[in-house]
């Protein structure tokens, strides 16, 4: 029970913290607050009945023949609740709805990024895809290239990759303060199917192998390949639509804010438009 009340505030603290962050450097609308209390507060009561209903079973005697006590069973049953990463956050400013949640089932919609191994591209070093995402108050964009390939000028993710640095609309162009590096505020990744030993990262859009820092130094970390040696290939273990490809929105908090196909570009745009401020020099 106390586990369980401390992983719930600390995802308290997580939820309010990069809100406060993005609000008090003028990246955000002050609106963005509201959604702590909007997002939380089904949390906290769940948490209360489910507290209620932990000292109820604790307190009855188990009827059961086997070993395993009634509490036990009802700790694994809700091991996921109480490990504090089953809280699953409604449509909203900030959580898109399901329409495009078949490109992804492996990525549900509200609930916390589920990662999987990856190859860096540029070293062939096996990671996690998650461990790339950082308690930095910014914004990620992972971009699962389509079934084609991710070199070609004309594929899928040279498109996206075009509008997010060239068009006035991007959310990159729009809320990258000026002389910034291109992921200071939303962080781009691209994960392709093909494995590490077919593709080299500068036959990538340059997006996915920036120039950043006061030395323009090359960011390596930005493109990665399936795992096909493991048998641990992120594309099948969260069922992503190998034809098209997706696009998935992670929050600052890391949970899935939206799934959406790789040209969805209005989409793209009008959900970051509802809650960050355009810079001055770029809006």
């Amino acid at each position: 029970k106390a586990g369980q009340g401390m992983n719930v505030s600390m995802g308290d603290g997580f939820n309010l913290g990069w809100k406060l962050a993005m609000v008090l450097q003028g990246r955000a609308h002050a609106n963005l607050l509201c959604s702590y209390s909007a997002e939380r507060h089904g949390v906290a009561q769940t948490l209360i009945e489910f507290d209620q209903e932990w000292a109820r079973v604790i307190s009855e005697r188990s009827d059961d023949r086997d070993d395993t006590p009634q509490f036990q069973k009802y700790f694994i049953e809700h091991g996921r609740y109480t490990a504090g990463v089953s809280v699953k956050y409604t449509p909203s400013l900030l959580t898109g709805n399901d329409q495009w949640q078949l490109l992804a089932p492996g990525f549900t919609i509200g609930m916390r990024f589920h990662s999987a191994p990856v190859i860096r591209l540029a070293d062939a070093k096996p990671m996690h895809l998650g461990h790339t995402l950082k308690a930095d108050a910014r914004w990620h964009l992972f971009a699962f290239a389509a079934d084609e390939d991710p070199s070609a000028h004309d594929c899928r993710l040279a498109r996206l990759v075009d509008f997010l640095e060239n068009d006035p609309g991007s959310p990159l162009r729009r809320y990258t303060p000026l002389g910034a590096d291109c992921d200071t505020v939303i962080d781009f990744r691209a994960i392709m199917q093909q494995g590490f030993r077919t593709l080299q990262v500068s036959d990538l859009p340059k997006l996915c192998w920036p120039q950043k820092g006061r030395f323009g130094l090359v960011d390596y970390e930005k493109a990665f390949c399936a795992d096909q040696r493991s048998g641990a290939d992120i594309f099948d273990m969260r069922q992503i639509d190998r034809q098209h490809g997706c696009l998935i929105i992670v929050r600052p908090d890391q949970y899935v804010a939206d799934i959406m196909p790789l040209d969805a570009f209005e989409r793209l745009s009008a959900f970051f438009d509802g809650f960050l401020l355009p810079t001055s020099t770029n809006g």
